[in-house]
């Protein structure tokens, strides 16, 4: 798994566990081995030096001032929930143990250089770096796979990104985009699910769906439009203290999630209109065909009235009534017999 392609033609499911360990080596691992359940295709962390990403003078976000302590900054509320490479690393080996792939967010260059040395695949670019460029341009040069989160941003903001992505050598046809919405949790309204197909017209390229609402209802909605990559928060208990735990699905919830993603995706199919095989053998009993209302001569016309349209459809089709009406009956019919020549 740690060496698995992102695959556009199945729904790529990342569990986002985020800081959602608190600092907790042993909460990761737990977190890891609860996304192994659910069935996710990758685990997501959050990579930084807090110091590099946040200033002394940076303040919370509303979210942020409701589920963390009060009187810390948003500096020192990152300190305690940042990780060394080291530890980056067990949880990489972990993942593989596991059989799900390991995914980080750098959120600074220092980080991006310590996901580039563990050899990471995939680049997940967090919305609030899409006008980072001296960022763009450290993961665009390091030529990988690319998933571009698009929260706060205009379509011309996301064109930039992409170019510059491109301008460094991050092939376009390896990178997704994913609609998000920045807020936690995400009003449902603010959510504008038909900006994927919009934007997948508009870019010509993947779009997937990072999902910051309540619930597992609009991945599902998301999948429905054309998201190839659906991302969501997840946690052991949201009860617990932490900026992200009160925004994110419980465990029960992440899998029933994905159960449903691979139903939805399943049913999708391929877009053609044609009978499906589980339905043909029924459309001999569902349809009809053009059979005799009363008993009917031979050499009698064949009329509106001596003729009516019931089941079974193992006869003339009723789309042949202008041909049939004014023909002579070939031989004796009864009343409800199918009709022929």
């Amino acid at each position: 798994m740690p060496g698995r392609k992102l695959d556009h033609s199945k729904i790529f499911v990342i569990a986002e566990a985020g800081v959602n360990h608190n600092g907790s080596m042993a909460l990761a691992y737990r977190l890891i081995d609860a996304a192994t359940r659910a069935g996710a295709d990758a685990v997501k962390f959050q990579t930084f030096v807090a110091e590099n990403v946040i200033s002394r003078y940076a303040p919370k976000a509303e979210y942020q001032l409701a589920t963390t302590a009060q009187g810390e900054s948003q500096l020192e509320m990152a300190r305690q929930l940042q990780f060394t490479p080291e530890q980056f690393c067990r949880l990489k080996a972990h993942c593989a143990r596991r059989g799900i792939m390991f995914l980080s967010t750098p959120f600074d260059l220092v980080s991006v250089g310590v996901l580039k040395k563990m050899g990471l695949g995939i680049f997940k670019i967090p919305s609030g770096e899409i006008t980072n460029l001296p960022y763009l341009r450290k993961v665009g040069a390091i030529k990988k796979r690319v998933i571009l989160s698009s929260g706060m941003s205009t379509i011309a903001e996301v064109r930039r990104a992409v170019s510059v992505l491109e301008s460094q050598g991050t092939l376009r046809a390896n990178i997704c985009v994913l609609h998000c919405t920045t807020e936690y949790p995400a009003p449902y309204e603010d959510a504008n699910l038909l900006a994927i197909p919009a934007m997948k017209r508009a870019l010509r390229m993947e779009v997937g769906f990072s999902d910051h609402t309540p619930g597992i209802v609009l991945p599902l909605a998301a999948v429905a439009l054309g998201a190839s990559v659906i991302e969501k928060h997840f946690t052991l208990d949201q009860a617990l203290p932490g900026p992200d735990h009160k925004a994110s699905l419980s465990v029960e919830e992440l899998g029933e999630m994905v159960r449903a993603i691979r139903i939805v995706e399943c049913a999708l199919g391929d877009g053609r209109k044609i009978p499906a095989a589980s339905e043909i053998k029924n459309m001999p009993i569902a349809r009809k065909s053009i059979i005799a209302a009363c008993a009917i001569g031979k050499g009698e016309r064949l009329t509106e009235e001596n003729l009516t349209v019931k089941r079974p459809g193992t006869g003339i089709s009723p789309m042949l009534w202008d041909k049939v009406i004014g023909r002579k009956a070939v031989r004796d019919f009864q009343e409800d017999e199918l009709v022929h020549f």
